[in-house]
């Protein structure tokens, strides 16, 4: 007899991943909003410098570290193996299990550390400065002496991860959900305490201390659940060698988006001073959205995808995955639409003053263009790459993101040279070749998605995009009539304005299109606020 829980009928169902997406979008909100904070507050005091830039070619190679050696591990290995143990009431053995992670990425982490800090001139000279041989001596120096101050990040993150799927699997959400936040905190606090003569190593102080507080946040609860730690790298252990094995696919697919980070960062400090720190900033720009509209659809729909398949109910998972899909085209569409139309207004609002510069704005608004056009493509990504691992298939989305990632690279080192003949700014180039290389993916993965589950109600796919394009190309016109026409007014009034226009414009829209999720979030805010008012009358 199956262990399963049988999933809920198919409306059901997707009923249950909207109300749970809800939530989660909720706490994506929070966090990406003191992440806004913190960015506002870096690019204000450093703007788009030759340090800025050093600093993010430093913290991108950490980054890939973390990701290469513990990511892979903890995402689709450690978690699964450690929480099956927990439900076949083995906790001793997963306590073990947890101990000998934790000292294998503890020991691994920091040989890794280690070499990179005795190794630290090479890896930017012959790394990161490889195609801008002729850049000033004392940015390099300033690369190398972030990167060394950055490496203990590496292994502060790698514990914290463990620990958070270590609290996720006993059910513990709020302080995992909060951990990134204080990341931010490290980050703001590091700028504004911290001597302004530090210049840019304030902020890479503040990084490790948000490092040790995204860890430290966590440890009281872990310390709750009474486990027990044990001094063992378990290398005979069968479920250690489980996750070694499940981590390899992973792994690899995670290798190859980071090594063409890494590409992309190098060939950004080859561009004009402001480059990197630009592209950096439009693409956090970017992922803002992507992460409150598609992260959260997809964190709440991957335990319902994984039960329909699990139970061999495709035609369920069809109906799932469809609604879910259709449903981030509802919002990114309009998101990327506007991110486009506003993107001026919204840069310099946000960021402009102190070392923000108005160039720093257009350098910004530029790399934000090109990358809102790939928003609905990495925001579909999201919810087909949990489609594949719902059906135990971590091989098909690993093979093409990197064959769409090699494509990134070509389209990187071909298009910033093109735009240049445009008389264009080049780093608009690298931002073009990520959304095209986006592009491709996601309808390359979407075909063999649908192949592999013989349709995805295409019709009702081709229905929703429609519904989306039409709102959002009135949404952008009204829009951009209100930007050219507007009386004086403030950015923050003209963003915000424009904000309420186009979500009004769009509503409109989907109405006159009668479209069902539209009436579906009225009934729910509705009934919500009835059992509100019956609470507090009751």
């Amino acid at each position: 007899m199956s262990t399963v829980p049988d999933p809920a009928p198919p409306r059901s169902a997707v009923r249950q991943i909207a109300r749970a997406a809800g939530t989660v979008m909720a706490a994506f909100v929070l966090t990406q909003l003191l992440g806004l904070a913190r960015t506002i507050l870096v690019y204000r005091a450093f703007g788009i410098s030759a340090d800025l830039d050093s600093f993010n070619a430093a913290n991108r190679v950490t980054e890939m570290l973390f990701n290469l050696m513990a990511s892979g591990a903890l995402g689709s290995a450690f978690i699964p193996t450690f929480t099956g143990l927990l439900a076949r009431d083995q906790r001793q053995t997963a306590w073990k299990l947890a101990s000998a992670v934790a000292n294998l990425l503890f020991i691994l982490l920091t040989l890794i550390a280690v070499l990179v800090f005795f190794f630290a001139p090479q890896v930017v000279r012959q790394g990161l400065f490889i195609l801008a041989p002729d850049l000033s001596i004392g940015q390099e120096k300033t690369t190398i002496v972030l990167l060394r101050w950055l490496l203990p990040t590496v292994i502060l993150f790698g514990l914290s991860g463990l620990v958070m799927g270590i609290l996720n699997a006993h059910q513990k959400f709020w302080l995992p959900a909060i951990a990134p936040a204080m990341y931010s905190l490290g980050q703001i606090g590091g700028v504004l305490l911290l001597p302004q003569e530090w210049g840019i190593y304030r902020l890479a102080v503040g990084a490790l201390v948000g490092s040790a507080l995204h860890l430290g946040v966590q440890l009281p609860q872990l310390l709750r659940l009474n486990g027990r730690y044990v001094p063992t790298l378990g290398i005979r252990m069968a479920e250690v060698r489980e996750v070694a094995r499940l981590m390899g696919p992973r792994v690899l697919g995670v290798a190859v988006v980071q090594i063409n980070f890494i590409v992309n960062t190098i060939i950004g400090l080859s561009l004009p001073e402001g480059s990197v720190s630009s592209l950096t900033l439009a693409f956090t720009l970017m992922l803002m959205p992507q992460a409150a509209i598609a992260q959260s659809v997809a964190i709440a729909a991957m335990p319902t995808f994984s039960a329909q398949a699990a139970l061999g109910k495709l035609d369920e998972m069809r109906t799932s995955l469809s609604e879910s899909l259709r449903g981030v085209l509802l919002l990114a569409v309009p998101a990327a639409l506007g991110l486009i139309t506003v993107r001026i207004p919204l840069v310099r609002w946000l960021y402009e003053g102190g070392e923000f510069t108005p160039r720093s704005t257009e350098m910004v608004a530029w790399a934000l263009l090109w990358y809102a056009l790939g928003l609905v493509f990495h925001s579909l990504l999201e919810i087909i790459v949990r489609a594949f691992y719902a059906l135990h298939d971590t091989r098909t989305p690993v093979s093409v993101t990197a064959g769409a990632m090699t494509l990134n690279i070509v389209f990187s080192l071909t298009f910033p040279a093109w735009f240049e003949r445009f008389g264009w700014m080049p780093h608009g180039g690298l931002a073009l070749a990520n959304s095209l290389a986006t592009f491709l993916e996601c309808s390359l993965l979407l075909f063999l998605l649908q192949r592999r589950l013989g349709g995805l109600q295409g019709t009702k796919l081709l229905a929703g995009t429609k519904i989306a394009v039409l709102g959002g190309l009135a949404m952008m016109l009204l829009v951009t009539l209100w930007l050219k026409f507007h009386p004086p007014l403030g950015d923050s009034l003209i963003v915000l304005s424009s904000v309420g226009i186009g979500g009004v414009v769009y509503a409109a829209m989907l109405w006159i299109q009668r479209t069902p999720e539209l009436f579906f979030m009225w009934g729910s805010l509705i009934r919500r606020a009835r059992q509100i008012f019956e609470t507090r009358t009751g």
